[in-house]
């Protein structure tokens, strides 16, 4: 895997409208040599997987700060199963209630990280989890 370069998907899921934290994920990747595709603002499940799949990415990174993670982020997982893209690894980030993140990883989240959640973390996350496959 070090030979190639990491593509990663970063997007944001839903209605809300605030994409700082994505934005600083996003730089922080590209800072540490990943290729990043930034989707933008308001995306849907499906708008997400097509994304990726086009980009051809090893990670998808979706924030999602509107408290319908618990709705719109298996659907992305499932997706991703049906077209035969489960190596696709999805993480995602924001207000992500703790008593939820069991729920997302058993549905096929790889990690979540929440608010004060080290960009270095994500970024080793990352490596680390592709270097095992």
């Amino acid at each position: 895997m070090s030979d190639k370069l990491i593509r990663v998907l970063v997007g944001k899921i839903g209605l809300d409208g605030h994409d700082r934290g994505a934005k600083v994920v996003a730089q922080a990747l590209r800072d540490a040599g990943m290729e990043v595709i930034y989707t933008g603002l308001r995306q849907t499940p499906e708008q997400i997987v097509e994304a990726a799949l086009q980009e051809d990415v090893q990670v998808i990174g979706l924030s999602i700060l509107s408290g319908a993670h618990m709705q719109l982020i298996p659907p992305v997982v499932e997706m991703l199963r049906e077209k035969e893209s489960s190596d696709i690894i999805v993480i995602i980030g924001g207000i992500i209630p703790r008593d939820d993140i069991a729920y997302l990883k058993e549905h096929g989240v790889a990690e979540v990280f929440t608010p004060g959640s080290s960009t270095v973390d994500i970024v080793n996350f990352i490596r680390n989890k592709l270097e095992l496959n």
